[in-house]
């Protein structure tokens, strides 16, 4: 069962609170640590996104179109709809020789404001290159146009594209295709729903790729990872946990966010990976479990918790810009209990 994760505070009181699961795995499946069901299924959302572009790479995509660190990066967004991102998502599909006509995402309203906000100051409707998921399905008609597969009606889970999305996933978390439940997303793709800790497990192993992935494989997971990690704008955007993050710690996590408040974290080159579902779907409540959870885990230098404080204790203003509140974690406490294999040592 879910448990009370962060506290919503206005004068001195508990107003809301979010509830949740989350659990750490290291890449032998191990559980070091969890709050909640570390078994809870939900749907992976955009969390699934790296694994989504490992495909795509592994037939060969980044020399065939001379793809870019940040256009791979792109291939694992949830962009913010900017105006960097829309001119990266353009320049790829330049390169598979397309157009934002073949995107099949839909159009939509940029996920940053004020994005969304110069888009009707210039008088322009919202563009399918503005939508968050316009990198992966690039990515996916890349592989397409790789394999001689159609590139009509590439999002339905029947295409060939779409079961290699399946059979990327499966094969990623270690689990069977049957045993995965399958949706549709806000993209129109299918997306994935699976426990938890099959999640983190595969985070963990993105974070040491070599110890999991084969051959093209080994390559593709390397390359995602780098990317993400080397053009963290690219994945999420100004004022996102995904990028601040990534951009702190220079590479040393990689972060993804999911749709309702489902969030994946790679500590790299450590085997170790987490994931968190916030119940509500409310993406307030992410920010504070994740960066206080790696606070307590000792993933995170005095430093970096300054440069992320904003994150982990957000204010709450009201319409006069007045400070009025603030999200906090439900457990501050500075002890952390863990499995006893695990140790501090092996994040220094």
């Amino acid at each position: 069962m879910s448990e009370p994760l962060v506290s919503v505070i206005r004068g001195g009181r508990v107003e809301s609170i979010h509830r949740g699961d989350w659990v750490v795995v290291d890449i032998q499946g191990r559980i070091l640590a969890h709050k909640g069901d570390p078994m809870k299924r939900t749907f992976w959302r955009s969390s699934a996104k790296p694994f989504q572009a490992i495909p795509t790479l592994e037939s060969g995509a980044e020399s065939r179109f001379s793809m870019s660190t940040e256009e791979i990066s792109l291939l694992c967004a949830s962009h913010n709809g900017e105006v960097r991102h829309v001119e990266t998502a353009l320049g790829l599909l330049e390169k598979l020789g397309l157009s934002a006509d073949n995107l099949d995402c839909g159009a939509a309203q940029p996920m940053l404001q004020e994005a969304a906000f110069e888009t009707i100051k210039r008088g322009e409707s919202f563009s399918p290159l503005q939508n968050p998921c316009s990198g992966k399905h690039s990515g996916m008609l890349a592989l397409c146009l790789l394999k001689g597969w159609p590139l009509e009606n590439y999002i339905s889970k029947d295409h060939p594209v779409q079961r290699e999305m399946l059979k990327s996933i499966a094969h990623s978390v270690s689990m069977a295709e049957g045993d995965i439940g399958l949706a549709i997303d806000g993209c129109g793709v299918p997306v994935f729903e699976l426990p938890i800790y099959n999640m983190a497990l595969a985070y963990a192993r993105l974070s040491q790729p070599e110890a999991f992935f084969k051959d093209d494989g080994l390559k593709a997971a390397r390359r995602v990872a780098s990317a993400m990690t080397n053009a963290p704008f690219f994945v999420a955007g100004t004022k996102r946990l995904d990028t601040n993050l990534m951009e702190v710690t220079k590479g040393r996590i990689l972060a993804k966010l999911g749709a309702e408040s489902v969030y994946c974290i790679s500590l790299m080159s450590k085997g170790i990976g987490i994931a968190l579902k916030i119940d509500d779907g409310s993406y307030r409540g992410i920010d504070p479990v994740i960066i206080d959870l790696l606070r307590r885990m000792g993933a995170l230098s005095d430093d970096e918790l300054e440069a992320l404080s904003h994150h982990r204790r957000p204010l709450l203003k009201n319409h006069r810009k007045e400070v009025i509140g603030h999200l906090e974690c439900t457990d501050t406490s500075d002890s952390f209990q863990f499995d006893a294999t695990w140790s501090h040592a092996s994040l220094e």
